[in-house]
């Protein structure tokens, strides 16, 4: 396992965490943003990805589709 997998399963971790504040506290920004972050982190493990380049796809996914909503998954 390399160095952007393990890296990416603890932007998972602290995004699940950052999602669970978000809940606690009714800060729905920061919900998302602990979502992003989870979402982030997946793509960066699976793929063996550097932090900035699963960001960086992860934002022009979004961007493509701004229909699509991030908060029902």
């Amino acid at each position: 396992m390399n160095r952007d997998r393990i890296a990416g399963k603890l932007k998972q971790l602290g995004g699940k965490l950052r999602q669970q504040w978000g809940r606690l506290t009714h800060d729905e920004a920061g919900v998302d943003a602990g979502r992003r972050e989870q979402l982030a982190g997946s793509i960066q493990a699976r793929h063996g990805l550097s932090k900035e380049e699963a960001e960086r796809q992860l934002r022009e996914f979004l961007d493509r589709n701004r229909d699509w909503n991030l908060s029902s998954h």
